[in-house]
């Protein structure tokens, strides 16, 4: 239950961001729609976010609080000590880094967007973008440090919260400074910019004051290369690799998809999307696993630990299951409701739903990797993640590169998917064996269970629930919409009860029913 408790916290919290970013897309493809523009803003912003993804809230968090918990168990003067001497690191490392970024930017984008050097309108705003943005590393990364403390500390709902201060930022910016951009003869997209810079900043702001009332307020360290600096430091080299594969392969992606006018436009709007259940479920059971496996394990109770495992495996098929169902028998009703209006046109909404539906097969497996990932940290086997990682890189540069120029952009999506999937089962079998777990551990009745309620709903869902869709005015498709998505979900749970799993749909609904009315 301290799972379940956890993760419900973070999943509430990271829902209203999840929906201001959803506004935040909603805006971006009415300003901007599936242009060049839009491709350029969104490669230069894949280049702060992939070192985000590395260098923060990847492979720092998953070494950080294992470590940070650890010193914790001892005293807060020695924890307190770690953090602060993490953020003078941390501040000083990405702070160079994002000048590098801001100097080297035209290098850059020559070699993320090699078909950009081709339109030097669209090249000189993408690297006005890149380095407008480069800052944004230094903040997430701050904000990403504040976050695991406080998530150590079992403070769970407001640093969950903290990214809906980057996606109120962003849409002030895009609905403030568009306008004056233009009227000062720059390019509104400039915005978008802007935006994410201050966001970054806001992201890691928000979270000071909770910090300063734990007891950990701002200090200078006596000596920065402690014991256990070095010990997260040393973590985070092959981190980089192990929490690689997510981004790399979306970098790939982006190379792959420049050529095509719009289709690196169609695959952020349809990952976005996909990213909704992934970051209200998938993150937050990931996180919640990482801190409560961390303390059984580092006090040494193994069964306790492993069972904390178990029911993050476990909840995390019994919650993303429905999102796949939805993603993949409504993409494009989601999509044309969501996006389609202003710059976005009918083809754009075609063609983000192709996309979207392969991505939504990836989402079980998009929940075991944020599990496996901070479980092989906290048992000390990052290595683990490293040679995943590079499997799964290699799969998806071949399957793309063969592939693409025969099916399309959507083969880029797919890909994805794929490469997370030989990414997961690699780890579940390494994790098998080290903690020497049953194969009912994987595949228990309860996981069998909730993968024919999933089979069944989807194929209700597609069959039956089907109507003429886009004719309707906009207020019937709404209705419509949010009838098949309530229908598919209480099929779901229908079938669930059917096949005897009403513990688990009675504890879940029992946690969020009171933590809503507390959030009240």
């Amino acid at each position: 239950m301290s799972v379940i408790r956890s993760t419900i916290k973070m999943a509430i919290a990271t829902f209203f961001s999840r929906i201001l970013g959803l506004v935040r897309e909603q805006v971006m493809a009415a300003y901007f729609g599936a242009s060049g523009v839009t491709d350029a803003f969104l490669v230069a912003y894949r280049i702060p976010n992939l070192l985000r993804d590395l260098f923060a809230e990847g492979a720092f968090s998953s070494a950080f609080v294992p470590t940070f918990v650890e010193a914790n168990q001892k005293s807060q003067n020695e924890s307190r000590e770690l953090m602060w001497s993490l953020f003078w690191l941390l501040f000083f490392i990405t702070g160079t880094i994002s000048l590098g970024i801001a100097i080297f930017a035209p290098e850059l984008i020559t070699i993320f967007a090699p078909a950009f050097t081709k339109d030097p309108e669209k090249f000189e705003i993408t690297v006005n973008l890149t380095r407008i943005m480069a800052p944004f590393l230094t903040f997430v990364s701050l904000a990403a440090l504040f976050m695991g403390a406080l998530n150590s500390l079992k403070v769970f709902f407001i640093p969950a919260l903290a990214p809906a201060s980057y996606n109120v930022m962003s849409i002030l910016c895009m609905i403030g400074l568009s306008s004056i951009l233009a009227e000062t003869g720059h390019h509104p997209i400039y915005s978008l910019g802007i935006g994410a810079m201050l966001g970054g900043f806001m992201q890691a702001a928000v979270q000071l004051p909770l910090i300063f009332k734990k007891g950990f307020k701002p200090l200078w360290p006596k000596k920065f290369w402690t014991e256990r600096s070095k010990k997260i430091v040393k973590l985070i080299g092959p981190g980089l690799i192990g929490f690689a594969a997510t981004q790399v392969n979306l970098l790939i992606t982006t190379i792959l998809a420049t050529p095509i006018i719009g289709a690196t436009s169609w695959l952020n709007y349809s990952f976005r999307l996909f990213q909704l259940p992934v970051g209200i479920l998938s993150v937050s059971i990931g996180n919640s696993n990482l801190v409560h496996f961390s303390e059984a394990w580092k006090s040494g109770d193994q069964d306790k630990a492993k069972n904390q495992l178990q029911q993050s495996y476990y909840l995390s098929f019994l919650t993303v299951m429905p999102a796949l169902v939805i993603l993949f028998c409504l993409s494009d009703e989601i999509v044309n409701v969501i996006f389609e209006r202003g710059r976005f046109t009918r083809e754009s909404t075609l063609m983000t739903g192709e996309a979207l539906r392969m991505y939504a097969l990836g989402l079980p497996f998009y929940g075991l990797y944020k599990i496996w990932v901070p479980t092989f940290y906290a048992l000390d086997r990052q290595k683990i993640p490293v040679i995943a990682s590079l499997l799964s890189i290699a799969f998806n540069i071949t399957f793309c590169l063969l592939l693409t120029p025969h099916f399309g952009f959507k083969i880029l999506a797919l890909g994805t998917t794929l490469s997370v999937f030989v990414n997961s089962v690699f780890q579940s079998f390494i994790l098998k064996k080290d903690l020497s777990l049953p194969l009912n551990f994987f595949f228990s009745g309860r996981v069998l269970k909730v993968v024919g309620a999933t089979l069944g709903s989807g194929i209700l869902v597609e069959f039956f629930l089907k109507v003429e869709f886009f004719s309707q005015p906009f207020i019937h498709k709404c209705f419509y919409l949010g009838a098949q998505i309530f229908a598919a979900c209480a099929l779901y749970v229908t079938i669930l009860l059917i096949l005897g799993e009403r513990s688990a749909v009675n504890a879940i609904l029992s946690k969020i029913t009171k933590k809503f009315k507390r959030s009240k």
